[in-house]
């Protein structure tokens, strides 16, 4: 089997690739670039095609199935990028990796610390050398109460891991998880809303949860209430956070991943006029942490997610079945 990665990225994820395709005998080739009219034909003779989160609409798929490709495996967790009814119209299968999900998690908490101690703030006056202490004072993580939405595995961890700074810990998920009581309390929606001072979203996107967080359940936070989100960047209406900001309603926003931020992250914009305005008005708010969906990013993920395309290619290869395929 040979398999076509989209979007590789030489300076990480090419050593890993070179490693397993000798470790599983499963051949491949690679670019850079993300797929595009220019490139699909690097595909042909493959009988796989990698992806990370891009553009895989049914055009693409089109081609790649014309080729006589049969296999979709993602180096990420969501697939939500591919239009699976085209892929499973042509008999395609799909695959995710997935990754310890310690990185995630602490990068939410870490976030929490910066917002909740105006580190943001602190950071940018030190850097023009004001060192008053007017206006950075601080909230302990210790006195507030969390509210995590999604109780997955990275869920789950950020829980495990708040539990130790001894706050109060809120959870809400249609599907509540034994381990998670030991730490926290599952309430209803409203009464997590109601009651956090800070809310950190690890659920999935899905038509159900788009939007989970927006004008009418912003008028449901407490006044100052701060948000994080480095799960995905539909869970959260933009313009109403903009909104919820601009009243202080939201009284911080710690997010590692945005709505339309495709075309925009892990490409290189430097001196480029950006037109995306949601992005300008949250960079210029203070108490606004953006980063560049980068909370996944470390050693350990980019290896195991690399290491998940070849071992789906190797499943498919020998006929078994395949732990990572999306059914």
């Amino acid at each position: 089997m040979k398999v076509m990665l989209y979007s590789l990225r030489p300076f990480d994820e090419l050593p890993y690739a070179e490693k397993f395709s000798k470790e599983y005998g499963i051949d491949f080739s690679w670019t850079a670039e993300y797929p595009n009219p220019q490139n699909l034909a690097m595909a042909e003779g493959c009988e796989a095609v990698c992806s990370t989160p891009c553009d895989m609409s049914a055009t693409y798929i089109d081609a790649f199935a014309k080729m006589g490709v049969k296999y979709l495996p993602c180096r990420s967790i969501g697939y939500d990028h591919i239009d699976m009814e085209e892929a499973k119209k042509r008999g395609m299968k799909v695959s995710n990796v997935g990754y310890a999900p310690g990185g995630v998690a602490n990068y939410s908490i870490m976030m929490m610390l910066m917002l909740l101690r105006k580190m943001p703030q602190i950071q940018k006056r030190a850097e023009v050398q004001d060192f008053q202490l007017k206006g950075k004072m601080g909230r302990d993580i210790s006195t507030c109460t969390v509210g995590v939405i999604g109780t997955g595995r990275i869920g789950r961890t950020v829980i495990r891991s708040l539990s130790g700074f001894g706050c109060r810990i809120l959870a809400y998920d249609l599907y509540p998880n034994q381990e998670v009581r030991s730490y926290a309390e599952y309430v209803s929606a409203d009464e997590l809303l109601a009651q956090s001072d800070i809310i950190t979203l690890h659920a999935p996107a899905n038509a159900a949860n788009y939007h989970i967080l927006n004008r009418e359940t912003f008028d449901k936070c407490k006044d100052g209430v701060i948000i994080i989100n480095a799960a995905r960047g539909a869970l959260i209406d933009t313009d109403a956070l903009i909104g919820a900001l601009e009243s202080g309603r939201v009284g911080g926003a710690g997010l590692d991943v945005l709505e339309h931020e495709a075309g925009l992250y892990y490409y290189n914009r430097e001196g480029d006029v950006i037109r995306n305005d949601e992005m300008s008005i949250l960079r210029s708010f203070p108490n606004v942490i953006l980063s560049p969906h980068t909370a996944f990013y470390t050693e350990d993920a980019v290896e195991s997610m690399v290491r998940g395309v070849f071992e789906s290619c190797d499943c498919w290869n020998r006929g078994i079945d395949n732990p990572h395929e999306v059914h």
